[in-house]
């Protein structure tokens, strides 16, 4: 598979995780908001916080209000990361790598387009409204995941799909715990509240983690949930999963099973063993703002390291007859 192709399969599987993604968070926050008091910049600024685009939004709007929050990771073509500006891009993917999914692939991301399309020149939407925008952005692009899966040969482009999906994944997973331990919990006397064990309840819920989650540990506890968003190895929205689940599309492309042949395979690999011998406690010891830090960095790193090891072109330099010679 051409280079240029692989890449266009890979980023049109991360923008749909992406906009999938902006979706589950601002759902949940319409929920949480209405257990919260009414502060907007507590309520609202932590989503952009999660997404790393604080400084694009500052440089745009003078302050935090829910409704340019909302705007902003919805619609906001100014914003490359909104959720309009990911599905345009996932379509454009899509129509770039035609030939390599399926019918009924394409015009379900055409779907989606149309429908935030559509949504995004509505004036004045209410939160209901809002609010079931996002649920067909939800399950829309869980239709396109069912139907890549039900439809799609397990070829190059399989793996290549996934692995973008799967990164996306386990970075917006460690952004959203990282946003619950270092923004909404600034104060130690709200550990162990009603008001925190309302704040976590929706954090699992964002990741679709709630009921999973009680039917493993059933009692609400902060390092029960970090752990099992970092560490659990069958929940497919956790930090390790996805990382097994992508080592495995790697050994795919990579051919290789055993040790690494590319620099890609390396570093996931590196991180994977990371997270398969660490303890919880020694997360928490350590800092949970400052491994999932780590986490954020090095996923972005393994990215890089994808980039550079299936998709980019070295260009061929010719030695001169001069250079020959000696």
């Amino acid at each position: 598979m051409l280079g240029r192709v692989a890449n266009t399969i890979y980023w049109m599987n991360r923008y749909l995780e992406r906009a999938e993604n902006y979706a589950r968070f601002m759902d949940v926050n319409y929920n949480l908001s209405l257990e919260l008091p009414p502060d907007e910049v507590a309520q609202w600024q932590p989503l952009v916080l999660i997404t790393g685009d604080w400084e694009l939004f500052t440089s745009l709007y003078p302050k935090v209000e829910k409704n340019k929050v909302i705007y902003f990771l919805t619609f906001d073509k100014n914003n490359p990361n909104s959720i309009l500006n990911c599905i345009s891009s996932a379509r454009e993917n899509a129509r770039a790598v035609r030939a390599e999914i399926t019918k009924e692939v394409w015009e379900q991301i055409n779907a989606l387009y149309y429908l935030v399309k559509n949504s995004a020149v509505k004036k004045n939407q209410t939160d209901k409204q809002l609010r079931l925008f996002f649920t067909d952005i939800k399950n829309g692009c869980q239709l396109v995941y069912g139907m890549y899966y039900a439809t799609i040969s397990r070829n190059e482009g399989w793996h290549f799909a996934k692995l973008g999906q799967l990164i996306e994944r386990a970075d917006k997973t460690s952004r959203v715990l990282d946003a619950k331990y270092h923004f909404l919990l600034k104060s130690p006397k709200l550990i162990g509240s009603s008001l925190d064990l309302i704040q976590w309840a929706a954090l699992l819920k964002s990741v679709s983690a709630y009921d999973m989650y009680r039917k493993k540990y059933g009692k609400l506890t902060p390092s029960g949930i970090a752990e099992f968003l970092i560490l659990d190895t069958e929940f497919p929205r956790s930090i390790l999963a996805c990382l097994l689940s992508a080592e495995r599309c790697l050994v795919s492309l990579s051919g290789s099973s055993v040790g690494f042949s590319n620099n890609a395979q390396k570093q996931l690999g590196v991180l994977k063993s990371q997270l398969e011998y660490v303890d919880i406690n020694d997360i928490i010891a350590q800092g949970m703002h400052e491994y999932l830090d780590h986490i954020q960095l090095k996923l972005n790193a393994i990215s890089s390291a994808i980039y550079n090891s299936f998709f980019s072109i070295t260009p061929y330099v010719q030695e001169s007859s001069q250079s020959q010679k000696q």
